[in-house]
């Protein structure tokens, strides 16, 4: 009898890609270049009855200790009635490359207390230090704060350019060690054996002149970088040399993300699914290895829908050409994600799969 292919007639393949070729820059980032925050409590004033008020006295208490320091000795009961103050939690970030004396950060300010609003607030100048408590002086905060969505007034920011937090200190990034060596730190999505073990040679290739070790990896995320010796007093063009160095990317894990609400399927270009029949919403789905043959006693009967696609002798296909066929046949997002839902549960997506 003729054999009829299913709506999908999925004969895949994979055909072998060219690897990209990206900058060691695009996927490492130098030990030590990251970010921090300064954290710091401070109190907003100016607020129109939005404030704590006075039955709060976690509020009362540091605006009766800041009033003292000017020479107005308040009690707690004089201030009973003032709702127009409110305790935030103020926190900076710095950024990876580090910050200099008198930069100006932004500075995001959350009301802790019982605070309705901080809409038409001002925060008095408060100080920061690093994330942990004790620490040195790092910044001054203070600025008018601007609520940016209506529907969390109690919530702020101040803008670096409205004052926000001013460093009082340096605080730059420490990339290189009193050995005169730096870490590459690969990313997350890039990191494997494989890629720090190629990264290590091509740095050696390129920049060691008597057969020297410059680099090497220690795990399949870091690598250690030595800066020669006549290059330790400015290590500016070394550094930007490594990163410049082009980088054949390996395969790395397949990985697939969906996310239901906005109907998207983000994968890598290697995902690889089993020979599989599922039926869903009407749809016929199947994987065909090995493709049959045409006789004149059965004939291959294509229906209008159907897409085939070349195959290899492996036994498996790629996801990213079933996706192209219901991108073609128009089946709808959230139905693609089911499908590939469908796949992973039965093991025939070989993928590790991340809804968000």
């Amino acid at each position: 009898m003729p054999i009829r292919l299913p709506i999908f007639l999925l004969i895949i393949g994979l055909i072998a890609a060219p690897a990209a070729a990206v900058k060691v820059a695009d996927i490492t980032r130098i030990g030590g270049e990251r970010t921090n925050i300064l954290t710091g409590l401070g109190l907003v004033y100016g607020l129109k009855g939005t404030g704590d008020g006075g039955g709060f006295t976690a509020a009362i208490a540091p605006l009766r200790s800041m009033l003292s320091k000017f020479g107005d000795p308040v009690t707690v009961q004089e201030l009973n009635n003032a709702a127009n103050v409110a305790v935030v939690m103020v926190t900076a970030t710095v950024p990876a490359a580090g910050a200099r004396d008198g930069d100006h950060l932004d500075v995001h300010v959350s009301s802790v207390g019982a605070a309705a609003s901080l809409k038409g607030g001002r925060l008095f100048v408060t100080p920061m230090q690093g994330p942990l408590p004790g620490g040195p002086l790092l910044a001054l905060a203070e600025g008018p704060v601007n609520i940016e969505d209506p529907s969390t007034p109690v919530v702020g920011v101040i803008r670096a350019a409205a004052g926000g937090a001013v460093m009082e200190t340096d605080l730059p990034a420490r990339v290189i060690d009193a050995a005169g060596r730096f870490t590459l730190i690969i990313d997350e999505y890039s990191s494997s054996w494989g890629t720090a073990s190629r990264i290590a040679k091509i740095i050696n290739d390129s920049e060691s002149t008597n057969g020297e070790i410059l680099a090497s990896a220690i795990d399949g995320k870091n690598i250690i970088v030595t800066i020669p010796a006549n290059e330790r007093e400015h290590p500016d063009s070394f550094i930007g040399r490594i990163q410049q160095l082009p980088v054949q990317l390996l395969s790395t894990k397949a990985r697939v993300t969906i996310n239901q609400k906005t109907g998207t399927i983000i994968m890598t270009g290697d995902v690889e699914i089993s020979p599989v029949v599922i039926s869903h919403n009407g749809l016929s789905i199947s994987t065909v290895m090995p493709q049959p043959q045409p006789s004149l006693r059965n004939p291959v009967i294509t229906d209008h829908q159907a897409i085939a696609i070349a195959t290899t002798g492996q036994g498996t296909g790629n996801l990213s050409d079933l996706v192209a066929a219901m991108e073609e046949l128009k089946v709808p997002a959230l139905d693609r994600i089911q499908i590939i839902e469908e796949l992973y549960k039965t093991g025939k997506l070989h993928a590790e799969l991340i809804e968000e």
